[in-house]
Order: structure tokens, then C-alpha cells, then sequence
């Protein structure tokens, strides 16, 4: 099996070890934005009190300010509000076309951000457990599981109605599950990379799901039921079927649908996915379980070709992901 890419930034992670080191530590993180902001709200920078950094707040413009405002910050233990407006000179240096405004709230860890909660927020992204993290000028800082489904599913921080307590959204890095390594396989998973799912291949068939073919990809070579079950499933993962094989597809659309991944889908006709249908009813799978399903896989576009197919599905995983449809 090829190496897994890595999981997802370890920003709160370095910043907990910085403190347990004995370095200081506090954390950076964009609240708000106006106009072409550099980073998106929700985004963090870790600084150590030995100014080291992980992360970023603003892609360079404005890091070496947030950086001297948090080493102040370190020694007096108490969290700071900044607003910067980064300028059409500067945006443009980071890459941007126009400048914005951005609003920075640093937090010591161990003061302002407790080390337990820390702690505990580190331990709940290694679980792939989607936490929310409630903080801000004068809020008790607190973790929340429940109670921001649409945060959640638009991966979106932002500030309550109350305009104090801000939200801090901490999902697991999304998963692509691919089975069937065929040739849209080739060309979805790099696509998926791109947009930010760590892939994985299953196919127990060795001439199909071969490194040669799939390049540094992580490929189980095992039937796709006890694949997912070693995987796991959850509400980050979408499970896309290529085989056009009921022996390989019904297996894996048996744990898939009886998962919390987002998004199932399975390649195939009309009447295929009818045929599939059939079977799933017939194997006591209700008709709203059979309707997570978006068969015949991906948009319609009029794709042609691999990897219009390829972008199809992708477009639909992030429709899904994205907006709830």
C-alpha cells in the first residue's frame, strides 16, 4: 500500500507542543475579513515565544506584525483583538489582486486558551471527531460537537449573533474512497488532491489496481466491504464507485449506506443503476438509504471522456458537500 499524503495542518498541535516545551505559545486567528482577504476566516498562525511560526494569518503581508503583537501577548497572558488593511501594493505581493482588511484574535495558550482545552481539541482532530471551538474578547473559551451543523458542513468559522463569541471550525481533512481503479480513477484522484480530499483506492483485482498504474496512491488490494470497514467511513468521507461490478460495487454500497459519509455515488446506466436498485431492495435497504445514491455518478454535463466524467463527480461531491443537495 502507497504512503498516505499527510492528514491536514498541525497549527493547533505545534502550538500545544511549543507550550509544553516551556517556549510560550499563543495562537493567531483570522475572525474577520472585508474585500480580497488573503486567508480565509477561520485560518491560524502558531507563534512560539522564541518567534517561531506555523501557519499563516495573511500569506506574508502582515505575519511579522501579528508575530511582535503575540510575543506581547505571551508575556502578559491576556488575548489581543488586531485589524490590519492590507493594501493593493501588498496584496499584490502575496499574489492577490486587490487589498482587504482582516481582523486577528491572538490568544496565549495556557491563559487566554487553557492547555486542557487545547489539549483536548488536538485529541479530537487525531480522531477525526468535527469539533467547534467557541472563543473570543471576554467569551470562556469552550469546545461544542453539536449545535453547528451548517458550520460544519460549509467548513465555515465565523462569529455568532452576538457579534463576540466566534466560532472556530476544526473538521478532519475530507476523504475520497474510490473503488474500482479504471481509468476515471486515474483522473479523479489527482483532481481530488487538488481540491483538498486525501484519496484512497480500493481494488482487490492486482492488474487494475497496480502502483505502476496509480503512482504514490494509497491502494488497498482487498474486497471493498472489508476495505471501508479497515478505512472507516464518516460525515468527511465520499465514496465513489467505479467497477460496474455488483460483486465489487454491492458490497461496498452496503457499508457506504449504512455510514454517515456524504456523498455515495456509483458509475453506471439507468438501467444499471435500476438493476442496482432492484438489489439493494431486494437486500432490505430502505428506498431513502437507496436514495443516498447519485447514479448514474456525477453532474450531467455532457461529460465525455475520463476525465470530464472525472470532473463531473468531483463537481458533484463538492455540490453535495457544500450546499446539502
Amino acid at each position: 500500500m502507497a504512503e498516505a499524503m499527510a492528514e491536514f495542518d498541525d497549527i493547533p498541535e505545534t502550538a500545544l507542543a511549543w507550550h509544553r516545551a516551556g517556549k510560550g505559545a499563543a495562537l493567531a486567528t483570522v475572525v474577520e475579513t472585508w474585500g480580497s482577504a488573503p486567508r480565509r476566516v477561520g485560518s491560524q498562525l502558531a507563534i512560539s515565544g522564541h518567534s517561531e511560526i506555523a501557519g499563516s494569518v495573511s500569506g506574508g503581508c502582515v505575519e511579522g506584525a501579528v508575530v511582535a503583537e503575540a510575543l506581547d501577548a505571551i508575556e502578559t497572558g491576556e488575548p489581543v483583538m488586531l485589524e490590519y488593511g492590507v493594501s493593493d501594493d501588498d496584496a499584490f505581493a502575496v499574489g492577490l489582486a486587490c487589498g482587504g482588511t482582516i481582523r486577528v484574535l491572538v490568544e496565549p495558550v495556557g491563559t487566554a486558551l487553557p492547555e486542557t482545552l487545547l489539549q483536548e481539541l488536538v485529541a479530537a482532530r487525531i480522531a477525526r471527531d468535527p469539533v467547534a471551538c467557541l472563543t473570543g474578547l471576554g467569551v470562556e473559551p469552550r469546545l461544542e460537537r453539536s449545535g453547528h451543523a451548517d458550520r460544519f458542513r460549509m467548513d465555515r468559522s465565523g462569529f455568532e449573533a452576538d457579534g463576540k463569541t466566534f466560532v472556530a471550525i476544526h473538521n478532519p481533512p475530507l476523504r475520497l474512497i474510490v473503488v474500482g481503479a479504471v481509468h476515471i480513477a486515474q483522473a479523479l484522484l489527482p483532481m481530488a488532491r487538488i481540491a483538498g480530499y486525501d484519496p484512497l483506492l480500493i481494488d482487490p483485482r492486482d492488474a487494475f489496481g497496480s502502483a505502476a498504474r496509480f503512482p504514490g496512491e494509497t491502494i488497498i488490494d482487498d474486497w471493498p466491504d472489508a476495505a471501508l470497514d479497515r478505512a472507516g467511513l464518516d460525515m468527511r468521507t465520499a465514496v465513489v464507485l467505479l467497477t460496474h461490478d455488483p460483486k465489487l460495487d454491492d458490497p461496498a454500497l452496503d457499508r457506504a449506506l449504512r455510514s454517515d459519509a456524504f456523498y455515495v455515488g456509483a458509475l453506471g446506466s439507468r438501467r444499471t443503476h435500476a438493476k442496482r436498485v432492484s438489489r439493494l431492495t431486494d437486500a432490505g435497504f430502505s428506498a431513502t438509504e437507496i436514495g443516498r445514491i447519485h447514479g448514474p455518478v456525477g453532474l450531467d454535463i455532457g461529460a465525455a471522456g475520463p476525465a470530464e466524467i472525472a470532473v463531473s463527480i468531483l463537481a458533484q461531491m463538492t455540490d453535495v458537500l457544500r450546499r446539502g443537495t
